[in-house]
This record gives structure tokens, sequence and C-alpha cells, in this order.
């Protein structure tokens, strides 16, 4: 490591692992969310606000996603250049959309009313993100800017390998229907083709009721859903309660990487396990 690299704060695991990939052999970016916490409802740590107070540089995704952040972003990080991933050049955002069966969703470079936040979820949005990131580190470090331009152009390139192997994994599957624990993956759905065709959820803070429930079963065997997918940071008892008198199969889809360990390698691996996820869930 370079002795001297600034202390920059990333705020998912995701984001962090594209933050800690261009800055390989310079610094470490400081994690707020760790583990498996939602970004959806977390507390700030007193370590977290004294790394926020320090940072010339916070990456966070946006207040639709993180919305614990406004405040101390107003408050700790008054000095700190603050970068909006899902508002970089080249990062193409998806309204929001509620529980319920679905019509597959293009992305738009621009949409009116609320957006699904997951922007990373999608090689392309990604590629933007680390462009964004390189530009903000050389701007903050410029002592170590064709580092971090280096590392943006390999990055760059897997992401474009990638890219090709989830395509070339999926294509088997992309017509089979499946729904989701909430809406987190419609980038990653509309990039590779899948067929979603709804989620559990409407909001993920509040549980279903039994009719809820008895709905969902009934959706489940008009859609001909192959998969129920839950995610590792909620009780998956709910969705064998709700694939339960149908054939779809469970399994487990993970937007943040919530058990992986944190650092580079994290994004990639995030990618692949969803693909991974999918294929075994849904192949006949």
């Amino acid at each position: 490591m370079v002795s001297g690299a600034p202390t920059v704060v990333a705020t998912i695991k995701p984001v962090h692992s594209l933050v800690a990939g261009v800055m390989e052999g310079v610094g470490e970016p400081v994690l707020l969310v760790r583990g498996g916490a939602s970004p959806h409802h977390f507390s700030l740590r007193p370590s977290a606000a004294r790394a926020l107070r320090r940072a010339p540089l916070v990456i966070w995704v946006g207040a639709e996603l993180e919305s614990f952040l406004v405040k101390p972003l107003a408050t700790l990080a008054v000095n700190a250049r603050v970068v909006e991933l899902a508002a970089a050049e080249g990062v193409g955002k998806l309204p929001a959309r509620r529980g319920g069966s679905w019509q597959r969703t293009l992305p738009e470079k621009q949409s009116r009313g609320p957006h699904n936040m997951h922007v990373w979820l999608s090689p392309p949005n990604a590629k933007a993100m680390v462009r964004a990131i390189v530009a903000a580190l050389a701007s903050v470090d410029g002592a170590n800017a064709a580092a971090y331009r280096a590392n943006g152009t390999r990055l760059d390139a897997r992401l474009d390998e990638l890219e090709h192997e989830l395509r070339g994994k999926l294509a088997p599957i992309a017509h089979r229907p499946y729904l989701v624990f909430h809406d987190a993956y419609p980038y990653f759905e509309a990039h590779f083709g899948l067929n979603a065709v709804g989620a559990l959820m409407d909001n993920q803070e509040r549980r279903p009721g039994a009719r809820r429930i008895r709905a969902l079963q009934v959706k489940i065997r008009a859609l001909r859903a192959a998969c129920v997918f839950a995610e590792p940071q909620f009780q998956p008892q709910l969705v064998r309660a709700v694939a339960e008198g149908s054939r779809a199969r469970t399994g487990v889809l993970d937007p943040l990487g919530a058990d992986l360990p944190a650092g580079p390698e994290l994004y990639f691996t995030l990618m692949r396990n969803m693909a991974k996820a999918l294929v075994s869930c849904l192949s006949p």
C-alpha cells in the first residue's frame, strides 16, 4: 500500500468492492454497512461517524437507497466530496415496481418518479460506476491518479469478461418464470433477459399476513413460477410457505453479498453466485 492514501468511505459491500478494486495497491476504503446489515434500516456506529468526519471522499448509491446517510453527510462529512453513483454518467436507472406480476422492463437513462436503486447489478452500470470512482479518486488524490486509472482499465476488462461468462450461463434458463423476495434485481433481469414475474413483498420490512400468503400461493400457480427466491437477511420460512402446494422450488439470491468477505473480489463473486443460484433453481 502507498503511505498517505486518503480515507475513502464507501457505503454498501458491492460499492465498497468496486472502490477497493480501483484503490488496489494504494489504500483500502472504509466500509460503512458491514455484514448482512440492510441499508434500508442502518444505524451509524461511532467508528463510521469518525471515518465520515475525516474522509475527503464518500461514495454511495444515493438517498433513495441509503436514506440513513442523508443527515450524517450534511453534519459529519462537511468537507468531503460526495459521489452519488446512481447519478453518475452512463448509469441507467429503472423505475421502482410494486410487488405483484410484472411486464419486462427495459433500462432507461432517465425516468420520472422513484427509482429502483440496486443499480450495481448490471455489468454496464458497474463499468459506469468504476469510471466515476476513478475520476473522483483522481480528483482528491492526484499523486496516485495513474494507479487509479490503471486499476479502472483492468476492472473494465474484467467486467466485460464477467458479462460474457454470465450471459452464457444464464441463456438456457432465461425463459423460465420465477419470483423474488423483493424487487432488488431488475437491472440483472433486464440485462440478461431473465423472466422474473413478480415479488413477494411490496415492503420488505412488513411481513405479509395469512391472506396475503394465500394470494401469493395462487399467484405462483397461476404464473407457473419454477422457483421462488429468498434472501439471506430474511426468514426462509416465508418463502417455503408461499411455495407450498406448488411445483416451485426455492432458492436464495443475495444482492448485497451479505455472507461474502468484503474486498475487491466481492462484486465478481456476488454476480457469479447469483447466476449460479438462478441456474441451479431454474434448470429443468
